[in-house]
Order: structure tokens, then C-alpha cells, then sequence
């Protein structure tokens, strides 16, 4: 039964089955098409045995084999379907990979818009660091300057406040001063009263 689909699948390049059969098969057919790389008599007789089949073996050494010269491995595709309506089998496309033409074209689009976009994603990119980075740097350097400006501020009026109380102190010693000769002259007078009256006496 592997045979058989293995040459299904060698010669329509895609086959429909259940997922358990397209599992097994691909365990199957994949070391058989490694082999078909090396086109000698020797590995046709042994893709052969396993074959059985001239035209599938033809196929698989002229087509297949230039197609998945490349590829290091997983030549085929499983893709699901849904499960079947008889007996609600779990079915699945099973193709080679090399040969879906339009998933190719869609590929190769994709790389070449990818490729496109990278690069100008990149410098985008460069371009967003660099102005992200300027930004930063202005923030720290606003930062610094609206600490220092918020230090000299402070200094300030710690200066104005010195002042203001070094005024008021001197205030106060210049109003004690004033009252303390204002109070003088009285005393004095005071004094000198009593010592006219004293000559009056005597006299």
C-alpha cells in the first residue's frame, strides 16, 4: 500500500488520504527521495525495490530529484481537510513541497517585501533609537539644570532669610541703644537736683 502511494505521489505530486496513512508515508517516501540526489545505478535499484514501479522511479530520478536538490529534507506537506463524512476519517492533502507552485510565488513575494521592509525598518529604527536616545539625554540634562537652578534657589533664600534676621537684630540692638541713652540724661538730672538743694541748706 506505501508503494503504491509513494508512485501516486511521485507522479501527481499530491495525493488525498487519511493523516495515520500520509504520516506513514512520509516516513517512506522522504529517505527515497534523498537517495534520488544521487543519481547512480545503485540507488535506482534500491529506489526500485521499494517502488516497484519503472515510470514512478524515471520520474523521481529526472523531476523530483533537480527540485529537492537544495532542500536538506521535509519534501512533502500534510495539510489537514477535515474528516470525512462515511466514517469520520481525518483526512489530509499530502504534496510535495517543491511543487505547489503558488505557495512558491506567494514566498517569494513575501521575501521580497520582507527584505524590503527590513531595511527600511531597520534605519526606522535607527532613526526612532537616535531620537529616543536624544530625548533621554535632554530630559537628564533638563533634569540637572532644574536641580542646580532649584539649589541656587534655595541658597538664596536661605541668604535672604539670614539677612532679613541679622536686620532685625540689628534693629533691636540700635532701639535698645537709643532707649538706654534716652534714659541717661534723666537720671543724671536727677541727680543734680538733690546737690542744688544740699547748697541751698548750706547757704
Amino acid at each position: 500500500m506505501l508503494s503504491n502511494m509513494a508512485c501516486s505521489l511521485i507522479m501527481h505530486k499530491r495525493i488525498e488520504t487519511t493523516t495515520a496513512k500520509a504520516k506513514a508515508l512520509k516516513r517512506y517516501i522522504e529517505p527515497l527521495i534523498t537517495r534520488s540526489k544521487d543519481d547512480s545505478t545503485h540507488s535506482r535499484r534500491v529506489v526500485f525495490s521499494y517502488l516497484q514501479d519503472k515510470e514512478a522511479v524515471t520520474e523521481l530520478f529526472r523531476e523530483v530529484s533537480s527540485k529537492v536538490a537544495d532542500r536538506p529534507g521535509g519534501y512533502t506537506r500534510i495539510i489537514r481537510l477535515g474528516n470525512r463524512l462515511g466514517d469520520n476519517a481525518d483526512m489530509c492533502l499530502m504534496e510535495l513541497v517543491d511543487f505547489n507552485e503558488n505557495l512558491l510565488a506567494e514566498k517569494a513575494a513575501s521575501k521580497k517585501s520582507s527584505s524590503r521592509r527590513r531595511r527600511g525598518g531597520s534605519k526606522k529604527k535607527v532613526e526612532e533609537t537616535g531620537a529616543v536616545e536624544t530625548a533621554v539625554a535632554e530630559e537628564a540634562v533638563e533634569e540637572v539644570v532644574e536641580e542646580q537652578t532649584e539649589a541656587v534657589a534655595e541658597e538664596q533664600a536661605v541668604e535672604e532669610v539670614v539677612e532679613e534676621q541679622t536686620e532685625t537684630v540689628a534693629e533691636e540692638t540700635v532701639a535698645e541703644e537709643t532707649a538706654i541713652e534716652e534714659e541717661t540724661p534723666v537720671e543724671e538730672a536727677k541727680e543734680e537736683e538733690p546737690s542744688k538743694d544740699d547748697d541751698k541748706k548750706e547757704a
